[in-house]
């Protein structure tokens, strides 16, 4: 676990690395990360300079895990430009191989904390954000380790532009409890949800995630959030 200070912002997140990475996984991390790597050496990010060809928009999935849903996203619409934060090298790894094998070229990555790259993106340039299946922290006295916190909800409302939308999944009762009460609390967002299966079904364009579907397996009934930005 790594608890850093950067600029007055606390960086949580779990593990950096797994089992050790076979042959092939270990060349996309030395051949294809770095060019697909997002310097964060300036004060402000320019998005539409991290791609070569033009996006429409921009989206940002924060923790993408092994990349299930940013790969599938990425195909789906080839004219938005894609950015996945994911401090697990595995899982980077993972989505190197699902991106090749799409031939995909709309994603760049932030193998870090993802506060250390939001705190750069200019205001209201995210169209649609991510945070799907993130860790729990299902002890009391690790809560305040979620990512689901005032303070970053401030920080999201501040990037994702008026009308824009932030999906937020989880398979753990507790956190979906937590998640609901704060985003409540915020006059940034509005939950979109007019009856039960607005929350308990993904919809055809939220493709499953390997944890939702290990969670599903163990017979846990994830929800759905969809909020959007006011």
């Amino acid at each position: 676990m790594s608890d850093r200070q950067a600029k007055g912002t606390r960086i949580l997140y779990g593990r950096r690395r797994g089992k050790p990475l076979r042959k092939g996984q270990q060349r996309l991390i030395d051949s294809r990360l770095p060019a697909l790597t997002i310097p964060l050496d300036a004060d402000m990010l320019d998005l539409p300079g991290l791609f070569d060809a033009p996006c429409r928009t921009f989206w940002l999935e924060i923790g993408f895990g092994s990349g299930e849903h940013l790969a599938w996203q990425a195909n789906a619409n080839p004219d938005i430009g894609f950015i996945g934060c994911e401090p697990y090298i595995n899982g980077v790894a993972t989505l190197l191989g699902k991106l090749e094998e799409n031939d995909a070229e709309n994603v760049r990555l932030h193998n870090d904390a993802a506060e250390l790259l939001i705190e750069k993106l200019p205001d209201a340039s995210i169209e649609r954000s991510f945070i799907l299946f993130p860790d729990p922290w299902p002890k009391s006295g690790h809560k305040k380790r979620r990512f689901v916190s005032k303070e970053n909800i401030d920080t999201l409302a501040r990037v994702i532009k008026p009308g824009g939308e932030l999906r937020i999944g989880t398979d753990h009762e507790d956190y979906g409890a937590w998640i609901l009460w704060h985003m409540l609390q915020s006059d940034k967002f509005i939950w979109i949800s007019e009856k039960p299966e607005d929350w308990r079904e993904r919809g055809s364009d939220w493709p499953p995630t390997r944890y939702e579907m290990k969670a599903v397996e163990k017979g846990l009934r994830p929800v759905y959030y969809r909020f959007r930005r006011q």
